[in-house]
């Protein structure tokens, strides 16, 4: 895929959100390692798929307001076929 260079106004937002839930995986494997119950794991697993999910979602609408906008204005076609193969592999 193609880099696009485009202004984004989450970017600090999803880097953020990111190094928490990456702090939280941290904390999994932690829990794992010391025999922690599984059902307790496994809350906690849920826990960081949802916030990774939500990442997603701050990260698709700001692609859409500005990656988009701009192609559209712009005529470019291949932005939008990449951000229906994106849209298809992220609800997987």
């Amino acid at each position: 895929m193609e880099h696009h260079e485009h202004h984004h106004t989450e970017t600090q937002k999803v880097i953020h959100r990111l190094s928490r839930a990456i702090g939280h995986l941290e904390s999994i494997k932690t829990m794992v390692e010391e025999g922690r119950d599984c059902s307790e794991v496994l809350i906690q697993i849920a826990a960081v798929r949802s916030a990774v999910n939500n990442i997603g979602k701050l990260i698709l609408r700001d692609h859409i307001e500005h990656c988009i906008v701009d192609a559209v204005e712009t005529g470019d076609k291949q932005v939008l076929q990449e951000l229906s193969a994106a849209i298809d592999q992220f609800v997987k």
